[in-house]
């Protein structure tokens, strides 16, 4: 209807983007961006607002409705809050490979391998003397979680 009845040359390239209607639909709010800049939006605003009376007829008529809703039309900030958007996450991308940048030439605070490794024991009597006291006592699990005493001979 935009492009075929309103033949204001002030409409500029005019795309709908939302329309609220109240629950009693007495009143309906229009969301619209314009292609171009402030001007071409200060103008199609004008013309929106001129032609609003042939709008609301035509909505009346096609709605069927008893009371033909109150429009008004509010020009929607998608582009700015997107190109705001935008801006934001290319600096967070510009972050983010700084952060990476920098991580790949860190290194750790402490030691490589901050876990401990275990220690080599290394028995201080090394030799092959048999001292006669073959006997040692090991500490089991009997399979009941209980544990008992054994003597092992080697």
């Amino acid at each position: 209807m935009l492009e075929r009845r309103v033949k204001d040359p002030r409409l500029g390239f005019v795309t709908v983007t939302d329309a609220r209607v109240t629950a009693d639909l007495h009143e309906a709010t229009v969301f619209y961006t314009v292609f171009g800049d402030d001007v071409a939006r200060q103008e199609t605003a004008a013309a929106l607002e001129s032609a609003k009376g042939v709008i609301r007829s035509e909505v009346g008529k096609r709605t069927g409705v008893r009371f033909t809703p109150t429009i008004t039309f509010v020009l929607d900030a998608i582009p700015e809050t997107t190109g705001h958007l935008d801006e934001l996450l290319k600096k967070a991308a510009e972050a983010d490979a700084e952060g990476q940048r920098v991580a790949a030439n860190a290194s750790h605070a402490g030691e490589a391998d901050p876990y401990r490794a275990p220690r080599e024991i290394v028995d201080e009597d090394d030799t092959d003397e048999d001292d006669g006291d073959d006997e040692r006592t090991d500490s089991t699990d009997d399979g009941g979680g209980q544990e008992r005493e054994g003597t092992d001979r080697a």
